[in-house]
């Protein structure tokens, strides 16, 4: 029999990208996959070292595995091109949004966007413990400019008491990002801004405040936004002016798609799965999840976990069919239109 291999404990990953801590664990990276075993190095394992194995099987294939898509690809080129546009401005600096329907990859997209600008600032000023490059919030159902400006604050992790105003904060979040050298602002759900109420409009006011007096590039992030009411009237003309929007869509069935599926694949820990079983499948998967990157994920982490915990360890068709998708994957009607040829 083969000797036992030795299986490092799980790791609890924090995800929380609206702290700071949480932030920078999303920047860190990953713990690397636990090893593919053969049937006896897992036999060998014992109860309990199976049971461990199992577990961190289960966090590895839950964890979601980032792939670099074109549209991820685009935006972070977009965004770097504006940081260095933006270095030496005094104002009116330029921003991106990244809009499209649920599932498209917008936050994936802008994550991986403040990713990447973080770990260059690191490389530039390897020393400097003190610096917070990027700032990520997300705008709350029903917002207030005191609620935007808390969330700044609470990435931060300034204190937010009932006593503050709006004018506290705002002081207190732009002198923390001025000491901390922040140079990219991330905001996601950018849709719960309505430019047709007064607070929406007073949000979107102070998000330009905010873009005025902090020396950073901004980057939104929403549900189909230039449908919306963002970028109407002369608020959204300023808006319209300053940020160049990118699409996300649901992919085609085509070369990208199909590289898709073959990473994610490649990504599986399972001990009886056949290689290329989801390359074959490649076109069902297309037409279950309707191009969403966001339904194939997951279609595929919930079959890996179900293999796991059915002991099947593979992943078939059938497997994939019982793995219930979100709405907007599954009704053609919440897909963007024209997008899926």
């Amino acid at each position: 029999m083969e000797a036992p291999v030795t299986i490092p404990p799980p790791q609890e990953i924090e995800r929380h990208l609206t702290t700071l801590n949480g932030w920078r664990r999303f920047i860190e990276e990953p713990p690397p996959p636990p090893p593919r075993l053969t049937d006896d190095q897992y036999a060998a394992l014992g109860a309990a070292g199976r049971a461990a194995f199992d577990e961190a099987r289960l966090d590895h294939h839950a964890r979601l595995q980032v792939v670099r898509t074109s549209v991820v690809r685009h935006t972070v080129t977009c965004g770097r091109r504006l940081v260095l546009l933006n270095r030496h401005a005094i104002s009116a600096r330029r921003g991106l949004i990244v809009s499209g329907a649920a599932g498209t990859g917008k936050t994936i997209a802008i994550t991986q966007l403040g990713r990447s600008h973080e770990l260059l600032d690191r490389a530039r000023h390897p020393t400097a413990a003190d610096r917070i490059p990027v700032i990520y919030i997300t705008v709350p159902p029903a917002a207030t400019p005191r609620m935007i400006a808390a969330e700044f604050a609470r990435f931060l992790g300034l204190p937010v008491m009932a006593r503050m105003n709006i004018t506290d904060l705002i002081e207190a979040v732009v002198g923390v990002c001025t000491d901390t050298r922040t140079g990219m602002v991330l905001v996601d759900e950018l849709h719960n801004v309505s430019l047709t109420t007064r607070h929406g409009a007073e949000v979107a006011d102070t998000l330009k405040y905010f873009s005025e007096r902090i020396p950073a590039t901004f980057i939104y992030a929403g549900i189909d936004i230039e449908r919306g009411t963002l970028l109407t009237g002369t608020r959204g003309a300023q808006i319209a002016g300053r940020f160049t929007l990118i699409p996300t869509r649901p992919f085609p069935y085509n070369s990208e798609w199909r590289g898709l599926v073959a990473t994610m694949e490649n990504t599986l820990n399972l001990r009886r799965h056949k290689p290329n079983t989801l390359t074959r499948l490649d076109r069902y998967l297309h037409d279950r999840t309707g191009g969403m990157v966001g339904a194939l994920s997951h279609q595929v982490q919930g079959s890996a976990v179900d293999a796991i915990l059915d002991g099947s360890e593979k992943i078939t068709k059938a497997g994939l069919e019982v793995v219930p998708l979100d709405v907007a994957a599954e009704t053609p009607e919440f897909r963007s239109p024209g997008s899926i040829p």
